[in-house]
């Protein structure tokens, strides 16, 4: 059997004086909180802008460290089927618009072959990716790159985060 408490309630003002409680910005003006919160923002864009541009500092833990910019310099440099696959798909959904069946067909063929060779790809350039780390930094962890490279593999040039330091080489 539960007792009633026999008292009311306490406010929320009383409760939190009662723990000393305060709210997060007591009298603090309008003019302030935009002040700091354009401040935020400026420090927030310069931070994406120093990731964007490679700075090691402004690096989240996934991409830091010299193995990661190895990797995503050897992925930069080269030019892969898998980063024009969402460029493709977007071409094979509209042929399949088409209601003329030998195209839909044919548009369907395109795609699942396309995902296959991606696929087969992504993972002969993993084995690859870590085959050239454990020569170029012996003792690193090898974990995760392969599959770090094909994601980034497969990122349209121009947006991939953080931008690409090396241009494709062309061969002659």
């Amino acid at each position: 059997m539960v007792d009633k408490k026999g008292k009311p309630t306490p406010k929320r003002k009383e409760a939190q004086a009662k723990l000393n409680l305060s709210p997060l910005s007591p009298g603090a003006s309008k003019e302030s909180k935009k002040a700091l919160k354009a401040q935020t923002r400026i420090r927030r864009m310069e931070s994406r802008a120093a990731y964007m541009r490679g700075e090691e500092s402004a690096m989240p833990a996934r991409d830091k460290g010299p193995v990661r910019r190895f990797v995503r310099n050897y992925i930069d440099e080269r030019r892969s089927f898998a980063e024009y696959f969402l460029v493709i798909i977007v071409v094979i959904l509209f042929l399949t618009l088409i209601p003329i069946p030998a195209v839909q067909l044919l548009a369907v063929a395109i795609m699942y072959s396309s995902m296959i060779f991606i696929g087969v790809n992504g993972f002969l350039m993993s084995r690859k990716i870590k085959k050239l780390v454990t020569e170029k930094f012996p003792g690193e962890p090898t974990k995760g790159l392969g599959l770090y490279g094909w994601m980034r593999s497969t990122q349209l040039r121009r947006l991939r985060a953080p931008a690409p330091q090396v241009g494709p080489v062309t061969k002659k």
